[in-house]
């Protein structure tokens, strides 16, 4: 079952139970339907539009690296990045730091998507990987899931793999979020 098209929906089934004050008994009156969103992890409880995750970041890093959101569902967003002369290392494999802009980013934007931006930003406090396997060409696609979304921290976990699905890199990522001074 679909909802507004934009995620699915549960539908729960409430039976109420009347009481019969009269004669003491109990008895299943009318079912009740509602309709209840899936848990979203994304701030204002709707997935992000695709076509807004990479705004403003066509003359920064993610753009120069040509790195492009793909795909988002309720708890999880990937983007895609290029393995070409702009992310390769001189012996033409994937450059590891070209892994840590791509976990940096996806994770960067999930985490600010979490929020409420008028109110609180992201900001990264600590980044690690583990590079596992070259990539040599193609794309490499990274995905980022919370393990934990706290008050004034959060820990992501970002996923890269090559084209046919081999762990590339695995890195985690680790935000601080912070009230927007009001001016």
């Amino acid at each position: 079952m679909t909802g507004n098209g934009n995620h699915p929906v549960t539908m729960i089934l409430i039976l109420i139970l009347k009481s019969d004050a009269g004669a003491g008994q109990r008895h299943a009156g009318a079912a009740e339907l509602f309709a209840m969103s899936d848990e979203i992890i994304w701030w204002g409880g709707t997935l992000p539009r695709l076509a807004d995750l990479g705004s403003g970041g066509d003359e920064c890093m993610p753009g120069h690296l040509g790195i492009e959101f793909v795909e988002v569902s309720s708890d999880m967003i990937t983007a895609r990045m290029p393995v070409d002369e702009r992310t390769r290392q001189p012996y033409g494999r994937l450059h590891g730091g070209a892994s840590v802009a791509l976990a940096e980013t996806v994770g960067s934007v999930a985490a600010s998507l979490t929020v409420d931006r008028e109110r609180f930003a992201t900001v990264g406090m600590e980044i690690n990987a583990n590079h596992v396997r070259p990539a040599y060409d193609d794309y490499v696609y990274a995905t980022a899931t919370p393990v934990n979304l706290g008050r004034t921290t959060q820990i992501w976990s970002i996923r890269i793999v090559n084209e046919l699905g081999k762990l590339v890199c695995i890195s985690r990522l680790t935000m601080a979020v912070i009230a927007i001074e009001q001016k």
